[in-house]
């Protein structure tokens, strides 16, 4: 599983080194930021983030992963090298965002703030074409996605939550690969949980690689994506690069029914 995420990891890098078109990049799978030499006398203005394979636990038994990346524009002086507050900007700053999921057929999906697109790999001529044109979420669905078995771990107000979601006869869908969990809401409808557990009580997942992403390309299809402290996802200030979050994802009327859990049984004030 590392060697795939590092091999993934190397080739991106390397992609992105050779574009010209940013400065640094910033990869879940790096401790700190690397620096990007200019290309001849071209001057970059952007800085990439990205988790080079998401779900890579599920590879050894053939389960789609994912490669999931957003885009800003860097904030320092664009004749000097970039700095760290340059990744240190709010998911709200992003000018884009997308991921590629790895199952059945490749498929990019992709925000620059004017809606979503999906474009499935034709292998015939090598291209990406167009399949999925101006993608928008459900307002309304009928699955929930969590890793129940960590139920017992979770606050009051998120077994709440679940239990309500039984109780309406809601399907349970995870997969273990947060961008394939996400490519099915945003296809179907639905909601995609990951709070806060004993083990980690700020949430697991990483604010810059994985949540701020997805939350912009759920928010441009229609859906919404907030914290379990009911902040916007994309209005949080990162203090380090490598912070975790907890998260809500999906159709706007079931993450608005999770909020009101939250607010009416949350022992903390909000």
């Amino acid at each position: 599983m590392q060697q795939n995420s590092m091999y993934a990891n190397e080739k991106l890098i390397e992609c992105l080194q050779n574009s010209g078109e940013c400065c640094a990049i910033a990869s879940e799978e790096n401790e700190d930021i690397i620096h990007i030499p200019p290309i001849g006398t071209k001057t970059s203005h952007y800085i990439v983030m990205f988790d080079p394979l998401d779900g890579s636990s599920n590879i050894d038994v053939n389960v789609s992963v994912g490669t999931i990346f957003a885009i800003y524009r860097r904030k320092s002086d664009p004749n000097g090298p970039a700095t760290k507050e340059d990744f240190l900007q709010a998911g709200v700053k992003q000018v884009a965002a997308g991921y590629v999921l790895y199952g059945t057929s490749t498929i990019l999906v992709y925000t620059t703030g004017r809606g979503v697109n999906g474009f499935t790999l034709d292998p015939s001529i090598g291209e990406f074409c167009l399949s999925h044109r101006n993608m928008r979420m459900p307002e309304n669905g009928s699955t929930y996605s969590v890793n129940q078995g960590y139920y017992s771990k979770f606050d009051l107000e998120m077994r709440r939550y679940i239990d309500n979601c039984s109780d309406q006869n809601y399907g349970l869908r995870y997969i273990g690969s947060m961008v394939s969990d996400i490519h099915r809401i945003l296809i179907q409808g639905g909601i995609f949980l990951y709070p806060s557990t004993r083990k980690y009580p700020k949430g697991k997942l990483r604010l810059l690689y994985e949540c701020n992403p997805l939350s912009m390309i759920v928010e441009q299809a229609g859906g919404k994506a907030m914290n379990t402290q009911l902040k916007r996802i994309l209005d949080v200030v990162p203090n380090e690069l490598h912070q975790r979050c907890t998260i809500a994802i999906g159709s706007p009327a079931m993450v608005d029914e999770l909020k009101a859990f939250i607010e009416r049984y949350s022992a903390l004030p909000l």
